[in-house]
């Protein structure tokens, strides 16, 4: 039996209908020009900053020197995880598994059954939405030393919902055993890698990829898993910023100090567990608006378990939170995306002053 497709264009509430489908259009910038880089760029802009490339592919490497437990492994994105650094180097410890995140995670628990320490890598999206309830039964209900490292977290690609991972902190906050860290930059990643691979338990970590700002060295930041690190203090604001936007949480510290507005910066680079003391007792100092910065939607994130926990602490102060909200967002190219959402430093410097 065959059938036939009409050509008709649709007749009522079809055609009515039809409109839902239609392409979205990215705004142009402030200027009426659209800014042009790629959608797909997987790190962001320098701004004028130092870059180190491959961070985290360099650090696993360096690792990998005198541990010979230490394997990678990926689903088809080494190139765009920096794995294939770690592959070039140590090919006979690098494992190609093809578009199978599922296939990978599976393989990757095996091997820290054996005894080795598996690094798997894909994008964020298909660790999150493809693989999940093989990351829960095969590595978390074990708790098993699996390194989970993903690129493209939040709003750090422009091909749209399909590869913007923008709600995968809430699906994994609640996983049981799963450690989750969110670095900011280069000094971060490579720091975390060697802390995340001593760590006995799995962790899913973001990842920026490629040429990466190095933004904390100069403050002399050392990361510690599970602690957040005051990068400068302040009197007026509190940010408290995880991933990324402690880069953009720093830059807009120095718009609002040239307003006369102090703020301090609070980086969170772990997610889960979180340093609920040293927040607790940042907030608590009186007279300073809390403000929470994070490249993820609004819904599961930093800011929903910075309130609770202060919340449920009793600690009431005035709170606020920046985060990407609770929808699909545009495709497009990058720097145009963040100045939609209001993901730049002069976007938050001019919220916080609305809410002073």
């Amino acid at each position: 039996m065959t059938f036939s497709v009409p050509h008709e264009a649709p007749i009522g509430p079809l055609s009515r209908r039809k409109s839902k489908f239609a392409p979205r259009s990215t705004p142009a910038s402030d200027g009426g020009e659209k800014l042009t880089t790629s959608a797909m760029i997987a790190s962001l802009d320098s701004e004028g900053r130092n870059t180190i490339s491959a961070p985290f592919g360099h650090a696993l490497c360096d690792l990998a020197k005198t541990r010979d437990d230490i394997v990678g492994l990926t689903a088809d994105l080494s190139k765009y995880t920096d794995l294939h650094v770690f592959a070039k180097e140590y090919p006979d410890r690098f494992y190609q598994m093809g578009m199978a995140e599922q296939v990978m995670i599976s393989a990757a628990a095996g091997l820290a059954r054996e005894g080795f320490t598996p690094f798997a890598t894909t994008y964020a999206v298909f660790a999150s939405r493809r693989a999940y309830d093989f990351i829960f039964m095969a590595i978390a209900e074990e708790n098993l030393p699996v390194k989970i490292v993903c690129a493209l977290p939040g709003l750090t690609t422009g091909y749209g919902p399909s590869h913007q991972a923008t709600e995968d902190l809430a699906i994994f906050r609640g996983m049981p055993n799963l450690t989750i860290v969110d670095p900011c930059d280069a000094t971060d990643i490579d720091q975390a890698t060697r802390a995340i691979a001593d760590h006995n338990g799995p962790v899913y970590m973001r990842l920026l990829r490629g040429k990466v700002p190095d933004v904390l060295s100069e403050y002399g930041y050392k990361f510690e898993l599970g602690k957040a690190k005051m990068i400068h203090d302040g009197n007026d604001v509190l940010f408290i910023s995880t991933g990324f936007m402690t880069m953009r949480t720093i830059d807009a510290a120095k718009r609002l100090k040239a307003d006369g507005i102090d703020a301090a910066v609070l980086h969170c680079p772990t997610i889960k567990p979180l340093d609920v003391e040293t927040i607790k007792r940042e907030a608590a100092k009186t007279g300073r608006l809390v403000v929470t910065a994070e490249n993820h939607t609004i819904i599961g994130g930093l800011g929903e378990a910075v309130g609770a926990e202060l919340m449920r602490s009793g600690v009431f102060v005035p709170f606020k939170s920046i985060a990407l909200p609770d929808e699909m967002l545009d495709a497009g190219a990058l720097p145009t995306l963040h100045h939609q959402y209001g993901l730049t430093a002069d976007a938050i410097a001019a919220q916080v002053k609305s809410w002073m």
